[in-house]
């Protein structure tokens, strides 16, 4: 496709943000057109765990969580300095359950239920659920040949190209060596997928952030909304009047867009080295910043918005949405990062320093855990840690990209991802970590675990801490000692799941220039806006639910505008 064409609004990126704008668009009688520079259809969100982030949602409010509005106002306030609410928070806070209820009502997005989510902390106003949704499991046959230009779940944290849930389904993963029923479910999935990766090449039971995107591409389908793939936008439409669409780099020449709005969505700077270099202190050169989305979100969306005068937001509490990752070399030589998300809670697993030291509590969250080891690292030292785990945890929920059992832990020995040695002494010097002193945190640490009372650190005393762990474990849900060897050990680095600093927007997420006036026809959502939370991470889901959130607002507005201009 080359030459020019007219459309409503012009989304680019294809993340559950831009999707949820197009298809709230589409249903209001925009004529939508999302470009995205991959081939394929899904960004950050189709790799991710899929949790909106939504207070007082509306299936939470069917099984019963009624919360006054100023509940989740007051742990925010709590969990961010005690900062004020601005008006793109309350704006988010207000639209989120509507939003929730749009997509139930009219779209094939359907979701399930976080009762069991609990906030990351047990700050004044937090809650043990209720507050987040997910999407249900999707049947990628209902995409037709659309299935293989959605993004496949991220290979290092996924079985063979199958996504797994979290909850039951990776329960009886968990389990599947120890539990007959457990060991007939996991084996069930493993050869379902087989057979479709056989027969369609690829799995078609969909789970997680896959499902979520999946849902809404079907949704946009539906909704006649068109896709341009493999179509970077070159730069913007700008004149006196605002941003009036932009010029695409197809594989056909360029193709003009003439838009009414343009919505940025491409998903932040996770991989931009140049601005990782000015912004986050650790990746001074631009390296050392191992961020776990995918490669092409490379600030695109940040850099057309100031090309024509917005303004990046330098202020947040935090640049990035950390995460602990691990380096993972696959067969093919491809380097991936592995992000720990899961197995940091649960018993029989501690971190340390160099210095043999814990330094976090390991059951935190992911934010909380790396910003701890930045924290911890002395000025002019390279951040990392060691993630170890005795022979038995090891076993049961592996390690990092080094599956649990019957999986066969050597591969991942002799590739040097993991580290092993008879004794906490041996490990250590392979590690280079401080040997005395690291045999001293252990005993302290299995003392403290024999107990279920972690004095240094607190681990297991919240509701997230116990919500992580395993609640079948004989001493303590995230609270197990490390006695049997042979030992683990894998290298933790600082990485991310996207970035937070993105454009400064008003709370209709129209992005604002240098005199915080809005640019007319240019919006930001999900990742290239900056984030309401201001660099604060208080729960699971805030990422993809303000992201989801802005989206169904800017569609929604958009369509309303262009009602009154047809009238």
């Amino acid at each position: 496709m080359s030459g020019q064409i007219k459309v409503d609004v012009l989304v680019v990126g294809s993340g559950a943000a831009g999707l949820s704008a197009a298809v709230t668009a589409a249903h209001f009688g925009a004529k939508v057109l999302v470009a995205e520079k991959e081939s394929v259809i899904g960004g950050t969100s189709a790799w991710s765990g899929g949790w909106l982030w939504i207070p007082r949602n509306p299936l939470a409010r069917e099984e019963g969580f009624q919360e006054d509005a100023s509940a989740p106002l007051n742990y925010l306030s709590h969990e961010m300095a005690g900062q004020a609410a601005d008006a793109r928070l309350k704006a988010f806070l207000h639209y989120g359950p509507e939003m929730i209820e749009f997509f139930r009502q009219n779209t094939a997005v359907q979701f399930l239920s976080g009762s069991r989510m609990p906030d990351f902390h047990n700050s004044p106003g937090f809650a043990h659920g209720g507050r987040s949704v997910t999407a249900q499991p999707f049947d990628g046959k209902q995409l037709g040949e659309w299935l293989y230009r959605l993004r496949p779940p991220l290979e290092v944290i996924s079985l063979a190209g199958m996504g797994i849930a979290g909850g039951s389904d990776m329960a009886h993963f968990f389990n599947a060596t120890r539990s007959p029923r457990s060991a007939f479910y996991a084996t069930r999935r493993l050869l379902r997928h087989g057979w479709q990766r056989l027969r369609y090449g690829r799995g078609q039971h969909l789970v997680n952030g896959n499902a979520l995107v999946a849902r809404l591409l079907r949704s946009a389908l539906d909704l006649g909304v068109k896709f341009q793939l493999n179509a970077p936008v070159g730069q913007l439409i700008h004149s006196l009047k605002g941003i009036e669409g932009a010029t695409l780099r197809t594989d056909s020449g360029n193709l003009t867009v003439k838009a009414n709005a343009v919505i940025l969505a491409c998903g932040g700077f996770p991989h931009d080295r140049q601005r990782l270099a000015k912004h986050v202190p650790h990746a001074t050169e631009g390296y050392g910043h191992f961020s776990a989305a995918p490669p092409g979100n490379q600030g695109d969306g940040i850099r057309l918005g100031e090309s024509v005068g917005g303004q990046f937001d330098h202020t947040l509490k935090h640049p990035m949405a950390w995460a602990p990752v691990s380096r993972v070399t696959l067969d093919s030589g491809l380097q991936l990062v592995f992000p720990h998300l899961v197995e940091r809670a649960k018993p029989g697993f501690i971190a340390v320093l160099p210095n043999g030291k814990r330094f976090v509590n390991e059951a935190d969250s992911y934010h909380d855990f790396i910003a701890a080891l930045l924290a911890a690292t002395p000025e002019g030292e390279t951040p990392h840690a060691w993630l170890l785990a005795d022979g038995p945890s090891m076993r049961r929920y592996g390690l990092g990209h080094a599956r649990p059992s019957p999986f066969n832990a050597q591969a991942w020995v002799r590739s040097g991802y993991l580290q092993t040695a008879n004794s906490l002494t041996a490990l250590a010097e392979k590690c280079a970590i401080d040997g005395p002193q690291l045999m001293a945190t252990v005993s302290q640490f299995n003392a403290a675990a024999e107990s279920g009372v972690d004095n240094e650190f607190q681990r297991g005393a919240s509701a997230y801490n116990l919500a992580q762990g395993d609640t079948q474990h004989p001493l303590h849900p995230t609270l197990g000692p490390l006695c049997h060897p042979p030992f683990y050990a894998v290298r933790i680095l600082p990485g991310s799941l996207g970035s937070f600093s993105g454009l400064i927007t008003d709370e209709h997420a129209r992005v604002l220039n240098a005199q915080q006036q809005p640019i007319n026809g240019l919006y930001a959502i999900g990742n290239d806006m900056s984030s309401v939370m201001r660099g604060f991470y208080p729960s699971g889901g805030i990422t993809l639910g303000p992201a989801m959130t802005f989206g169904y607002m800017v569609g929604k507005q958009l369509s309303a505008e262009r009602e009154k201009s047809i009238d």
